[in-house]
């Protein structure tokens, strides 16, 4: 009983029972040698009972050898059935493994099948046909249970949350082999491969590997991407909704905006393209709520939660002569600014650490103890404006652009034109409603070229920047390649004056939207003094979490990290004083339900539920019993032995 492949091969619980087969030699030796022998007897003339007698003998010798094959056959295998023989199962040496499981908790997991939303249909798959018996470690995204079973898991697996962290298996794959390297593994994936994009599945094709891909009904889907100001006016503000569609809609769509529970405002939205922008007017004061859509799929990206705070005024210093800072006194009005200009001499360098922006207005000479204290200034949070004077020295301007990562090259007396601007940047994301070709563009005299990680925002025709920008995530410096007093530009003349430096001294702090990306580790600063023992805290209704802080003067940094684990409007507090409104926001990766790739997952065995897995798993694993076989051909052999008896004379 041998075949092509090892596990094919009949094998024997008790193998020493097999040598009883030699006990088959009994009835041979009965059957061969008869201890009753004939004895002639002679009569008168019995030719008739002569050939009776032959015929008897004949048929007699035949049903002794009958009788012979079947009690060795049934000996035989009445012997090998003790004996308890089995082929062995294709799986028998992964019966030492462990299961792991790896389901995903993603966003895009809240899209409804067939019978409920995925992960909680995934769920309840679990809970029913898991075996109370079966030991397994589960994995998600973000959490890991190691060696645990159905009925310690119900609990947890009920209130299982979504996570924004995005599904990679091969990452949890290596966490798993990690946890126990020498121990073989039954992987079971659970997940809508959606969004999938794990880089070395390979070296796991070793372990029994399953697959169960869930479906949605439903791939359409529209997420709201970002809000923002779009226009500031004297009482109102002017919002803008930018939201993705993926897939069609043919109806419209509402849009709701709440200012906490209350409903504010509502309108419709018809996605005839794949991106629209919903505009709502507010009263320019403190708004703490969200905006909404309804679309009937995923639930997490329908809602975007954002906080402004009334605006308060900046504080603007620029250092320079007073002649040339007099244009910057007709932006900076009383209405938005406290602005003060100073002539360099005059400078209170303690005043400085109180302003949200420093504007240096061509200054010949800029000393170490500015460029230091502007350094200090920079990585807490200000802003920083630098204007080249024609008359200044290369090696002075460069000692104060190195501390940014920027360099000037030699000034040129050579006339440039500016002529791009670049649309997308923070600067002029709120002035443009549409990219226009017909601008009148300014021009420049003589200037310096600007090199090094700025980020250009102004641009002249050679490709080089007029205006740059560089940003720590927390305040920026914005650099000019050339003075731009009348004599040396027109810029000033220029529509694009206002809104560039109205932007350039505006702190994010006190003006605009707060909307943090939750995982995209963003910090933010806010005015506040504490104590030695002292804590800022960010919390609202449901939870409350302490950031990452860090004492600047009169100032905090907060720095959010992977938290909080829950999109919503927040308030970052003192003790039970409010200092702040701030809201949160997960980012929008699972937003698109079309992006699912099974490709990832070739090299599992795809099955429809957790059930089909786990009863694979047991027909593989189950050896194939053949000692009943024997069983009943010894019954069989017994019944031919009684039948020959009786029916063969």
């Amino acid at each position: 009983c041998i075949f092509d492949k090892p596990y094919k091969r009949m094998q024997f619980k008790h193998p020493e029972i097999l040598y009883f087969l030699f006990l088959l030699a009994i009835p041979i030796l009965v059957h061969l040698f008869q201890l009753r022998r004939f004895r002639k007897e002679y009569f008168t003339n019995v030719r008739f009972l002569k050939e009776l007698s032959m015929q008897t003998r004949k048929s007699s010798k035949i049903k002794k050898w009958l009788l012979l094959c079947t009690r060795l056959l049934l000996l035989a295998c009445l012997i090998i059935a003790f004996a308890q023989p089995f082929f062995k199962a294709k799986g028998d040496s992964n019966k030492g493994n462990e299961m792991v499981i790896l389901l995903d908790n993603s966003f895009s997991m809240q899209a409804r099948g067939s019978k409920g939303e995925l992960l909680k249909r995934a769920v309840q798959d679990l809970l029913e046909n898991t075996p109370e018996n079966q030991q397994f470690s589960l994995i998600t995204n973000t959490n890991a249970w190691w060696d645990t079973d159905i009925k310690s898991m119900q609990k947890e697996l009920q209130n299982l949350p979504y996570s924004d962290v995005p599904f990679r298996p091969d990452f949890l794959l290596t966490k798993a082999q990690a946890k126990k390297p020498s121990t073989g593994k039954d992987i079971v994936v659970i997940t809508d491969a959606v969004n999938l994009d794990s880089k070395d599945l390979q070296k796991f094709t070793t372990s029994p590997l399953y697959a169960v891909i869930a479906e949605a009904q439903n791939t359409s889907n529209i997420s709201i991407d970002s809000v923002y100001i779009s226009q500031a006016m004297d009482n109102f503000y002017e919002i803008k909704v930018d939201m993705q569609a993926y897939g069609e809609f043919e109806d419209e769509i509402p849009v709701a905006l709440y200012n906490g529970n209350n409903l504010t405002a509502k309108t419709i939205v018809k996605f005839d393209t794949e991106r629209k922008s919903a505009a709502f007017t507010i009263p320019k004061k403190d708004f703490h709520g969200y905006v909404s859509v309804n679309d009937n799929s995923l639930a997490y990206d329908n809602t975007y939660y954002f906080s402004i705070s009334k605006p308060e005024k900046s504080n603007v210093v620029a250092i320079g002569e007073t002649a040339k800072n007099n244009f910057l006194a007709r932006i900076y009005t009383d209405d938005d600014f406290n602005f003060t200009a100073s002539e360099l001499s005059g400078l209170d360098y303690n005043s400085l650490e109180k302003q949200d922006a420093i504007i240096l207005n061509e200054l010949k000479e800029i000393p170490q103890s500015l460029i230091t204290t502007l350094k200090d200034f920079y990585a807490k949070g200000g802003n920083i404006v630098i204007i080249p004077s024609s008359e200044g020295s290369l090696q002075n301007l460069n000692a104060l652009l190195g501390a940014f990562g920027a360099a000037y090259k030699p000034l040129t007396q050579i006339k440039r034109q500016i002529t791009k601007i670049s649309f997308n940047h923070p600067l002029y994301q709120t002035v443009f409603e549409k990219k226009t070709d017909n601008f009148q563009y300014p021009t420049v005299n003589a200037g310096f070229t600007l090199s090094g990680n700025a980020l250009p925002v102004l641009t002249y025709d050679d490709q080089t920047p007029f205006l740059a920008s560089m940003s720590n995530k927390l305040g920026s410096v914005y650099v000019f390649s050339a003075a731009i007093n009348k004599i040396n530009s027109n810029f000033q003349n220029s529509p694009l004056i206002v809104p560039t430096f109205y932007n350039m001294a505006q702190n994010s702090g006190k003006t605009g939207i707060s909307a943090i990306t939750i995982g995209e580790n963003q910090s933010m600063l806010l005015d506040a003094v504490l104590s030695k023992d002292e804590v800022l805290t960010v919390r609202n209704a449901d939870s409350d979490f302490i950031p990452m802080q860090q004492v600047l003067n009169n100032k905090v940094k907060l720095s959010f990290g992977d938290y909080p684990e829950t999109a919503g409007n927040y308030a970052v507090t003192k003790g039970n004083e409010a200092l702040k409104n701030i809201s949160f926001n997960h980012a929008r990766t699972e937003s698109n339900l079309g992006l699912q790739n099974k490709a990832i997952l070739k090299d599992f065995t795809e099955t429809d539920s957790i059930s089909t897995v786990y009863n694979d798993i047991k027909s593989e694993r189950t050896a194939s019993e053949l000692w009943k076989w024997f069983v009943i051909g010894t019954l069989i052999f017994l019944l031919l032995e009684l039948l020959i008896q009786k029916f063969v004379k």
